[in-house]
Parts: C-alpha cells; structure tokens; sequence
C-alpha cells in the first residue's frame, strides 16, 4: 500500500524561498507508484496543503492531517524540507515526535544543538575537532573592538548564531567595517558569533545514512568568486563548486573521518552536510547543515550524484530510514 508522505516546506526564517525549491524537488523526484507526495507550506499566519493547482486546504494542527473535498488526509511521513526556523532548529521535530509521526531528519535535540553554532563548537571542540578562534557578541552587550580584534584578528566573520544559506555573515577586512556587519548579523538573529577568517581550501562533504549505513558523500572543493561561500556563491552561481574536491588521498580521508566522527558524536540521523577550512591539510569545522539544500543547485544532490546515488533513490531511502526507525 502506498505511504502518504508529507513534504513540509517554508519555515519561518530568510531561507523561505530556498525551501520551497527543496521541497518541490522532493515532490517531483518521488516515486509515485510507491508514495503519495503532499506539499504541506508552513507559515507563521497559516499551515496549508498544497494540490497541483495550489489550492490550499488547512493543516489540522492537532493531528498534522488536512481536509480535501470532505476526506482526512494522514500522513505515515513528513519529509522535512525546511531550512531555518522551525524544521532545522528543533522545534518541528519535538512537535511530531509528540505526534509519534516518523520524519526524515534528524531528533529534536540534535537540531536544536547543530542550529546553533556557538553551542555546537563547544560541544565539538572538547571532542578534538580543530574550529576557528572566536568571540561571542550578543544584542545589548558592549561592543569593545579592540578585545574582538585581540581575540579573532582581521580579517574575520560576523555571522549570525541562527542562520543559514550565509544570512547575516560579512568578512570585515577593516576595523571599520565592524559595525555594520554587526547590524546585518542583528537583523537575523540577536546572537553573533565573530571568527577568524581562516586562509585555505574550503570543502563541504555530506554525511547521510544510506539503505541503513552512515556513508560520507564524495566532498565538494568550493571557490566563490567573491571573498567567501555566501548567498550569491550559493544559489547564484557565483562560485565554482568541483565534485570530488581535488585533494590528496590522505587529506580527503582525514576529512570524511571527521565528518563521520561528528555525525556519529552527535548521533545523527537523516542527511547532513558539514563545512570545513582546510589549513595545512587539517580540516576546520565551520558549521553542520541537517536539512541541506535538495534544489539543483544544491551541494548535497551533486554529491550524491557523483557517489553514484539518484535524487529519487537519496530521498526514497531517507523516507523508508524514517518509517523504520
């Protein structure tokens, strides 16, 4: 019997429209003899389901079920398509785990930790894993340049502790130009995290669990054309993005080990991509991503690609990792 399987996409964060673009590439790639794929969208005034026409029909919260033309929908899945707030920063996960309905990403707690990147580096870093020297701002405190800069040193970035897709992160060169990084990073969240602008190769490498084992994707070697990977370097295509990363053997290895330490550490479930700064051959851990990009210019589709895994095959396999969890 086919599985409804709901695609939750949207959220409430600047990532919106990235993932919505997730979420209708989940909705078109999977298997219509094996699932019945609804979009549900989630707002801030309105949860909806979404047909073909995109008529919506209200999302029952009680239940997470929906009406159409007098018959209740259920779902035996959600595939969790939404970056930001609420899909990668816990707060769905603890919903539907109250629901005891299976999702594809990982648990509550681990999305709540991974979201946050001032947490997470110091829950990774006692664990031996090299990170950026940082310093940690939060809105209403006294901003005192010269202990930033005695900390982190120029250049760094002013990154905002609950974002992604780059939201909210400038590369200050000049002590000048601290300021206004600040402003950007408030404007998305009310915790900054400021680092060191590490100078090397940055890699991003997926970590998934695939038909029941934990598999570390082919890694991706990034070169933005700008100073840094940000939103234009993202989605775009202002960067060159080369899979495999054109790295020696033993460095490549060192990578994926690590990638596959933190994700085992933390116990994740589900797709994850992670993003390092190799210096010297030693990978820098900047940040974890539990609901990566799935558009077309996605990382984590491209790798799985060259690993030899269709869109179809990396989603369906989520999906059935979730039902039998």
């Amino acid at each position: 019997m086919k599985k409804n399987i709901a695609i939750v996409m949207g959220g409430y964060s600047s990532e919106y429209d990235i993932s919505i673009q997730s979420g209708n590439m989940v909705y078109e790639s999977l298997d219509r003899e094996k699932y019945t794929p609804y979009r549900i969208l989630i707002q801030k005034e309105k949860w909806v389901l979404l047909d073909d026409q995109d008529a919506e029909f209200p999302v029952n919260r009680d239940n997470f079920s929906a009406e159409i033309q007098g018959t209740q929908v259920l779902f035996d899945c959600v595939f969790n398509a939404i970056h930001g707030t609420p899909g990668e920063d816990g707060l769905l996960q603890a919903y539907l785990d109250l629901l005891e309905i299976p999702y594809t990403s990982c648990g509550f707690y681990q999305a709540a930790l991974t979201f946050n990147k001032r947490d997470l580096l110091s829950v990774l870093k006692p664990r031996g894993i090299h990170c950026a020297q940082s310093y940690l701002l939060d809105r209403g405190q006294e901003v005192r340049p010269d202990e930033i800069f005695a900390r982190v040193g120029l250049p760094c970035f002013v990154k905002a502790n609950r974002a992604g897709s780059s939201f909210g992160v400038t590369l200050v060169k000049e002590p000048g130009e601290l300021r206004g990084a600040l402003d950007a990073a408030f404007r998305e969240d009310d915790e900054i995290l400021i680092e060191s602008a590490l100078r090397g190769t940055e890699v991003s490498v997926g970590v998934i669990r695939y038909k029941g084992e934990v598999r570390v994707l082919p890694m991706t070697e990034i070169i933005p054309d700008g100073d840094f990977f940000d939103y234009k370097a993202k989605y775009e295509g202002q960067s060159r993005e080369i899979t495999p990363a054109r790295i020696d053997d033993t460095t490549r290895d060192r990578v994926a080990d690590t990638a596959r330490f933190i994700y085992e550490t933390l116990k994740m479930k589900g797709f994850s991509r992670s993003e390092f700064i190799l210096v010297d051959g030693i990978p820098h851990f900047l940040e974890m991503n539990t609901t990566p990009g799935l558009t077309g210019a996605s990382l984590l589709p491209q790798q799985a690609k060259a690993a030899g895994i269709s869109v179809s095959d990396l989603f369906e396999s989520s999906i059935q990792q979730a039902l039998e969890d």
